[in-house]
This record gives structure tokens, C-alpha cells and sequence, in this order.
């Protein structure tokens, strides 16, 4: 058992070291390349309009915030409930675990923060993961194909996303999600996850689509507080940018969060409305917002929790969720 044991820590300790070189080689060559844009990004950046930076650092944080409610939508509908407190630590402490290199902290930190709310069912909460993180992805790829037209960029970038979008709606198609997670759970001794009604999976599509958009407002901001004058129309291009840019930091799976990943394919997308110094710098500003309003976030709810605890007993047990159809089946 030791032998096994030391030799997974081995194989782990060889795989964060080789994810760490992948993004140090990686940033090195993203800097050598954009050298001669530098020298334009510095100086904005340092003269960044602190208002404007305010103003998409709120944003960002609302962008989170409703991106909570989505995970707890997708869990009451699976019949579990569990406080917003609670759910927006979990969600921004796997935000913040994306860093640490390997692949199993995002999710392992979600499914040990909700252990806390009694919420043992790790094949669940797995699904529901799966489910917010494919139909996030969805949205995205609609909302980028709907900016897409006011800016009038080359649609090139398009024909991958749909690919892509289409093989996730399909994975997460009740008929094809159910199977498959009793295949995949069952290897592990799980339970298969219910599946979400077709209903509620369009509601979420919509939802969703609504958070990317409240996303691109936030890199509106940013893009002006160092001058650029993006268009109000261009604000659907800018949310599609930040899901495109979430897709492939999932996808990267050797880059911690996506490190330089991210950011290579938000600054090629966002060169389509600001110039080059712009989307540099906006580039730069928004990974840094992002990992302060997650490190916020997390902390605001760890003290939302502590002072839940306090209340009466008769108020921790209200939700403002609806009782599921699943849990009065299950009655």
C-alpha cells in the first residue's frame, strides 16, 4: 500500500513539475512574441482609468455571483439544497484550486466544500459540475456566434466552437448523459446522477447566455479604462471572448487555470475591436481581476457561512428554491 501510494505522489509531484514548465515556456514564448506591443500595453496600464477598473471589477464580481445561482438551479433541480454562502465558497474555492497544478483539485475542491452541508453524494455533485460546465459552454459559443455579426469579424474562429458545442450537447443530452455517467460512476462504486428536464436545461442555456453578456460588459470596462472605445454592440463579442477563453482554459489541461492559453486566445479576439496595446493590457488586467474577485468571493463566503451558523435553526432549514419534481417523485 505504501509502494502504491509513493509511487501516485511521485506521478503527481512529475506532473505538476511538467505543467509548471509547460506555462513557464509557454508565457516566455507569448511574451517574446508580443515584444514589440509592450511598450504600448505598459504605459496604459500604468495610466489605467481607476474608475473604469472599478466599475468591471463589479461586474466581474455579479458575473460570479449569478454563475453561484446557476450551479444551485442545476443542484435543486437534482434535489439538493444547499445555502448560497455555501455554494459560493465551493464554487470559488475550485475557481482558485484551478492554479494548483493537476487535474483533480478544481472539482475535489467543490465536492469537499459541500461535504459541509452534509451533501455526500460525490456522483452528483460530479454531475452537476458536468452539466454546468457543458451548458455554460453551450452559451458561450451562442453568444459569441450572436456578437459576432455587429463586429463583423472573420467567422473561422466559429466553425471549431460549434463543433465543439455540438459535441457537448450532445454528452449532455439526457439520453446520452444517464448511460454514460452509470458507466463511468459505476466503475468508482458511484450511483448514477438523475438527469435535468429538458426545460430546465433551456431555461439554464438562457441564463447562462445572460451571464456571458454581464461577462462582456466587465471586459468592456477594461478595454476603456485604457483607452480603447469599444462599441456598446460589440458587448456580446467581448462575453463570447470570455467564454472562449474559459472553454480553453478547461480544455488545456496541462496549463494550471489556463495560464497563457486564456489569455493567448482572449488577446487574439479582442484585437478585432482595440488595438494591439489595448487587448495586451486588457489581457493582463482581466486575469488579475478574475483571481482577486475569486480570492473575494471565497472569503466573502466563508464569512456569510460563519454568520449563518449563528441564525436560528428554523431559518437555516428555509430555501428560497421551489421543491424539486424529482425529490416529490421520490416521496
Amino acid at each position: 500500500m505504501r509502494r502504491r501510494l509513493s509511487s501516485f505522489l511521485r506521478r503527481r509531484r512529475v506532473l505538476a513539475a511538467l505543467q509548471l514548465l509547460v506555462v513557464g515556456v509557454l508565457l516566455g514564448v507569448l511574451a517574446y512574441l508580443l515584444r514589440d506591443v509592450w511598450a504600448d500595453a505598459l504605459p496604459r496600464l500604468r495610466e489605467a482609468r481607476p474608475g473604469d477598473v472599478g466599475v468591471a471589477v463589479g461586474v466581474l464580481a455579479l458575473y460570479y455571483l449569478l454563475f453561484v445561482l446557476g450551479w444551485q438551479w442545476i443542484l435543486a433541480a437534482l434535489g439538493v439544497r444547499i445555502g448560497y454562502s455555501l455554494a459560493l465558497q465551493a464554487e470559488m474555492a475550485s475557481m482558485l484550486a484551478k492554479y494548483i497544478p493537476g487535474t483533480v483539485w478544481t472539482p475535489l475542491a467543490r465536492i469537499v466544500w459541500v461535504r459541509r452541508a452534509g451533501v455526500t453524494q460525490t456522483s452528483l455533485v460530479l454531475g452537476s459540475i458536468l452539466l454546468e460546465a457543458g451548458l455554460s459552454a453551450i452559451a458561450g459559443v451562442l453568444v459569441f456566434a450572436v456578437g459576432l455579426v455587429p463586429v463583423g469579424s472573420d467567422a473561422t474562429a466559429l466553425v471549431p466552437l460549434v463543433a465543439f458545442a455540438a459535441v457537448v450537447a450532445v454528452l449532455i443530452h439526457p439520453r446520452v448523459f444517464q448511460p454514460l455517467a452509470r458507466k463511468v460512476f459505476g466503475r468508482f462504486g458511484g450511483t448514477e446522477p438523475p438527469v435535468l428536464p429538458y426545460r430546465t436545461m433551456v431555461a439554464l442555456l438562457v441564463y447562462y447566455s445572460f451571464t456571458w453578456l454581464v461577462g462582456g460588459v466587465a471586459i468592456f470596462f477594461l478595454l476603456r479604462s485604457l483607452g480603447g472605445e469599444p462599441g456598446f454592440e460589440t458587448i456580446p463579442y467581448l462575453g463570447g471572448t470570455a467564454a472562449v477563453g474559459a472553454i480553453v482554459a478547461v480544455l488545456s489541461l496541462f496549463a494550471p487555470s489556463g495560464l497563457g492559453v486564456r489569455e493567448g486566445s482572449m488577446y487574439g479576439l479582442m484585437l478585432a475591436v482595440v488595438s494591439e496595446g489595448v487587448a495586451l493590457g486588457a489581457t493582463i488586467l482581466n486575469r488579475l481581476a478574475i483571481t482577486v474577485v475569486e480570492a473575494a468571493l471565497l472569503a466573502l463566503g466563508v464569512v456569510l457561512w460563519r454568520l449563518r451558523r449563528h441564525e436560528p435553526k428554523e431559518a437555516l432549514e428555509t430555501s428560497h428554491w421551489p421543491e424539486p419534481e424529482l425529490a416529490r417523485r421520490r416521496s
